[in-house]
């Protein structure tokens, strides 16, 4: 008998096919999938009740499973007086019905599962973290060794976290009571493992703890490098050197940087009578920012005294203060400087002796004594060899008298040079200069040469301009960011950081047009070498006078008789 063959519509699937991907019934499953979604909306609270009673039921009967057969029938009779007394309180079944449902909804509730512990591209940097310190924190002998090959980690390391990336953010690790935490090269050197292992090219802070034996270290972020040269919230005395951490200082200052004025931490280095550190030194490479920061401190001193600039370098970095109010000269030449570094030493003898016989009279010391000055020589060492060579004085040999006794007589040394030249310093810059700067990259070994200290960071190879360490006295070495101060008549200056200099400059004494004409150096040794005729000196000079003055208004040079007040007073 033959076969009948089977209809068309059931061989053919094109005709199914269209079928399905007809209009009407993709209307239709879009309607179920909607009706569907907002049943699953209207019922969800019902859902989620249900879920969380079946979880009580599941852990009521484990809980049963779990009671031994001779508590069973104390229990039995403990839940049937239960339900007896809510039966009979009012409103006791509605209440028990409502403590139910609230039980099975916070029970059936979905709950986010969170992941805990590191992953395993974590635990392996960890693993191998740990066996990089083996070789430092084991010693042969020991019965329970904390650091062991193929030991735990996880007895080592307290607590760890990463960042988004997956690279160590922070480690707190224990290390044995017989390692040498006291001795500067072994910290050094697990320093140096920690670095290497964690990742190069970022910054990391040590933390070493030697009463409980555990070291802390923490990835630094970067100091704010966008704060330019502004009036800053300080007492007289206090100078902003710059910006640090926040855990390193108790003290923030509101500046005007970025998009929003903000809060940050301050270096401040504090001057005057009662300070243990009146004098500074910086040091650096060129091009770090050590300029920069002597033109930030001498904006700040002239809000509350005057200046004697001493630029040794001759690029003319401080002609924006020729000419202004407070700032007594601004040398570049060699005699211009010993001229200007002789009065400043005489100055502070006068102030010194005035303020003596004032008190034995038993008066306050006159006003002119306690008005700060400020010596800020930019590279002496430049002008110490244009000095042997020409047969003449040193001029840090004028810087003695005020960094002996410039503490008592309100003056105030500041000295900025480069690495290279640190060995031609005096022995007085280096002995009373117990504020200390270094300002670009460096390495750890000129770092504690500088300040005394080893930082507790890890230095970086790249730093922006402005970036380094301070140390203050015996203070902890503070990471160190200068506010942007650049010269306001270079070229390559913003319109913005330009404006913001020149607005901290105090008015122009002298005018450009009065200016005396431009001298050489040996025309101005000359003319400071000739005798002064006797019609020029006073019948009766008194205390605070001064025999000559060297100023430098606009880059130009002359030489004025008389006191201070004098030179203020022809501007």
């Amino acid at each position: 008998m033959a076969r009948r063959p089977l209809p068309r519509i059931l061989t053919n699937s094109a005709p199914i096919a269209r079928m399905a991907s007809s209009a009407p019934l993709a209307r239709g499953r879009e309607l179920a999938r909607t009706a569907a979604d907002s049943a699953s909306d209207v019922f969800h609270p019902l859902i989620t009740i249900g879920r969380g009673l079946r979880r009580l039921a599941a852990a009521g009967r484990g809980r049963w499973a779990q009671t031994p057969k001779e508590h069973r029938g104390p229990m039995l009779v403990f839940v049937a007086g239960c339900v007896v007394i809510v039966a009979l309180v009012p409103y006791g079944p509605l209440l028990a019905l409502i403590a139910v449902m609230g039980a099975g909804a916070w029970a059936g509730r979905e709950r986010t599962t969170v992941e805990t512990g590191p992953t395993e591209a974590e635990t392996e940097r960890l693993r191998a973290l740990y066996e990089a310190l083996v070789p430092y924190f084991s010693v042969e002998g020991d019965p329970s060794p904390l650091y062991a090959h193929d030991g735990d980690w996880e007895q080592a390391f307290g607590a760890y976290a990463f960042d988004d990336s997956g690279r160590l953010e922070r480690l707190q690790l224990k290390y044995p009571a017989y390692f040498t935490d006291g001795e500067d090269r072994s910290r050094a050197r697990i320093e140096q493992v920690l670095y290497a292992k964690a990742g190069r090219g970022r910054e990391y802070h040590f933390a070493w703890d030697e009463l409980a034996n555990q070291l802390t270290l923490t990835v630094l972020g970067a100091l704010p490098t966008d704060i330019a040269a502004q009036r800053f919230v300080t007492a007289p005395g206090e100078t902003v050197l710059g910006f640090t951490d926040p855990d390193s200082v108790q003290r923030t200052l509101p500046v005007a940087g970025g998009a929003e004025p903000r809060d940050v931490p301050p270096v401040v280095w504090r001057t005057g009578q009662r300070s243990t550190e009146p004098h500074l030194l910086v040091l650096g490479q060129p091009g770090t920012g050590s300029t920069t920061l002597l033109r930030s401190i001498a904006l700040q001193a002239l809000h509350h005294g005057d200046v004697l600039v001493i630029d040794g370098s001759g690029t003319g970095e401080f002609g924006c203060l020729a000419g202004r109010r407070g700032v007594l000269g601004v040398e570049c030449g060699l005699a211009g400087a010993l001229a200007t570094l002789e009065w400043a030493s005489h100055e502070t003898e006068r102030r010194l002796i005035a303020a003596n016989r004032a008190r034995q009279a038993g008066r306050p010391a006159p006003d002119d004594t306690r008005r700060p000055l400020w010596i800020i020589a930019d590279r002496p060492t430049a002008l110490a060899h244009v000095a042997v060579a020409e047969g003449r004085d040193d001029p840090q040999r004028w810087l003695q008298v005020p960094l002996r006794h410039g503490r008592a007589a309100h003056v105030t040394v500041v000295v900025a040079d480069q690495f290279e030249s640190a060995e031609l310093l005096s022995d007085p810059v280096r002995a009373h200069t117990k504020a200390r700067v270094v300002l670009g990259p460096a390495t750890v070994e000129e770092v504690r040469a500088v300040l005394g200290a080893p930082p507790h960071t890890t230095p970086t190879a790249s730093v922006p301009p402005g970036r380094g360490y301070a140390r203050l006295g015996a203070g902890p070495v503070l990471r160190l960011q200068v506010p942007a101060t650049p010269d306001p008549l270079d070229n390559a200056t913003s319109e913005v950081q330009r404006r913001a200099v020149l607005a901290l400059l105090p008015e122009r004494t002298v005018p450009v047009d009065a200016e005396p004409p431009a001298t050489s150096d040996d025309e101005r040794a000359v003319a400071e070498a000739e005798p002064v005729p006797d019609t020029a000196k006073p019948a009766a000079e008194p205390v605070g006078a001064t025999t000559r003055l060297s100023t430098v208004k606009g880059g130009e040079s002359r030489v004025v008789n008389g006191s201070v007040e004098a030179v203020r007073a022809e501007g």
